[in-house]
C-alpha cells in the first residue's frame, strides 16, 4: 500500500482506518501493546501528552519508530480554547480574535512552524463552522473558535490559515461538516439536533466547504456528530433514531462526496463523545461510519474502546459486512494523503522562544 516491499495483512490494513488517542506523555508499556496490536493509521495527541517541548518530540519519534507505516501525527491546535501547546508556547488567540487574511496567516505559519518542529505533520484546524451573530449565543462551545461573523469570513479567513498551514508542511482539516455552528448543545455531552430548514444549512453552513473545495487544497474533512431533522438526507437507524451525520451515508458520501465533489480524507469526531456512546456502542459507530464513507475512526482515549471498534471493523470485513472494495477504497486515500506528509524540522528550543515572542506580539495586537 505504501511501500512495493511492505504487504499489509488485513488487521494492519483496519489498523489504517483508526486515528486513535494515547495515555499519557510517554510509551509505557500499555500504549506498547496497543500500538502493536492497532497499527493505527494515525495518533492524535492531546493537553495530557504535551508536558514540554523536548518530551513532545521524543513521544513523537518514538510512535514513529514503533509503527510500521508512516502515521499521521496530529493534534487540535486552533488557538484561544483549543490549544494544545500551551506549556510549549505562549497561548495563542482564538479564531474569533483574528479579523484579517493577514493575520489568519501568521498565526498558521507559528502553527505550522512549531508543529513540525515538535514532530507532528497533521493539525485538525480549522473550524469553518459559521457563527453568525444569531447564532453566537448558542451553548455549543463553537463561538470563539470559528473565523468571524458572516460565512465570507469563515471561508476567506479559514482559506488564508489552511493554505499557510499546508506550505508551512502541515495537513489542515476542515471542520465540523456539515456545520455545528446553529447546534444548541455540545456534541462532547450529547447529540446535537440542528433544527434548521436545509435551506439554511444550504446557503450558510454549506458555503465555506463549497468555496474551499473549489479553491483551497483541501485535504481532509472532519464529520460532526449532528443530527439535522429538517434535512432530506437525514437518516434513522434501525431503530427509528435520527443517525448522526458522522455515521451517516447520506451526509457523508450522497451530499459531501457526491454533491460537494470531494475525494480526500474523511475523518470522524471522537467516537467517544456523549453525542455517540449514549446511543450506540463504539464498535456498531465505527462500522456504521465506516459503511456511511468515513476513511478514518477517531477514537481518542479509552484503551478499551479503541480495540472494540478495531475489532467490529475487522469482523465485519473479515463476514463480508464490510466490503474488501470498501475497505481498499479509504486505504487508497489515506495511502494518498500520507505521500503528502513532510519530515520533522531540526528542534531548536531558542526557535521555540521566538516563536513565543510572535505569538505574544501577535496577541498584542489583536486587543488592540
Amino acid at each position: 500500500m505504501i511501500q512495493h516491499s511492505y504487504s499489509p495483512s488485513l488487521e494492519q490494513k483496519v489498523g489504517q482506518l483508526f486515528f486513535i488517542g494515547i495515555a499519557g506523555p510517554q510509551i509505557d508499556e500499555a500504549t506498547k501493546e496497543l500500538l502493536d496490536q492497532i497499527m493505527p493509521g494515525g495518533i492524535c495527541l492531546f493537553a495530557r501528552n504535551i508536558r514540554e517541548a523536548g518530551q513532545t518530540r521524543d513521544l513523537l519519534e518514538a510512535i514513529r519508530s514503533t509503527l510500521t507505516v508512516r502515521p499521521f501525527l496530529s493534534v487540535d491546535q486552533e488557538g484561544g480554547l483549543v490549544d494544545r501547546l500551551k506549556r510549549v508556547l505562549t497561548p495563542m488567540p482564538a479564531a474569533s480574535k483574528i479579523t484579517t487574511g493577514g493575520e489568519a496567516h501568521q498565526l498558521a505559519a507559528i502553527i505550522a512552524e512549531a508543529l513540525r518542529m515538535l514532530g507532528f505533520n497533521m493539525d485538525f484546524a480549522p473550524v469553518v463552522d459559521v457563527v453568525d451573530e444569531k447564532r453566537s449565543d448558542y451553548s455549543n462551545g463553537l463561538t470563539s473558535r470559528t473565523f468571524g461573523r458572516a460565512k465570507e469570513d469563515v471561508a476567506e479567513l479559514a482559506g488564508a490559515f489552511l493554505n499557510r498551514l499546508h506550505q508551512g508542511g502541515i495537513i489542515g482539516c476542515i471542520k465540523h461538516f456539515p456545520g455545528l455552528a446553529a447546534s444548541r448543545v455540545d456534541s462532547h455531552e450529547d447529540l446535537p439536533l440542528v433544527d434548521i430548514s436545509e435551506s439554511e444549512l444550504d446557503s450558510l453552513d454549506l458555503y465555506p466547504y463549497r468555496v474551499l473545495l473549489a479553491c483551497a487544497d483541501v485535504r481532509a474533512v472532519m464529520v460532526a456528530h449532528a443530527a439535522f431533522p429538517g434535512h432530506r438526507l437525514q437518516e434513522r437507524d434501525q431503530n427509528g433514531k435520527l443517525l448522526p451525520s458522522s455515521l451517516s451515508y447520506g451526509f457523508i458520501t450522497t451530499m459531501l462526496r457526491g454533491e460537494l465533489g470531494f475525494d480526500g480524507l474523511v475523518v470522524t469526531d471522537d467516537l467517544e463523545m456523549g453525542a455517540i456512546i449514549k446511543n450506540y456502542g463504539v464498535g456498531t459507530a465505527c462500522k456504521l461510519a465506516i459503511s456511511a464513507g468515513v476513511d478514518m475512526l477517531a477514537v481518542c482515549a479509552d484503551p478499551d474502546a479503541v480495540r472494540e471498534g478495531y475489532s467490529a471493523v475487522l469482523n465485519a470485513v473479515r463476514d463480508g459486512e464490510i466490503s474488501l472494495d470498501r475497505l481498499e477504497v479509504s486505504l487508497e486515500r489515506i495511502s494518498k494523503a500520507k505521500s503528502q506528509l513532510s519530515e520533522p524540522i531540526d528542534f531548536e528550543p531558542g526557535r521555540l522562544d521566538a516563536l513565543s515572542i510572535e505569538i505574544a506580539g501577535l496577541n498584542s495586537r489583536l486587543t488592540h
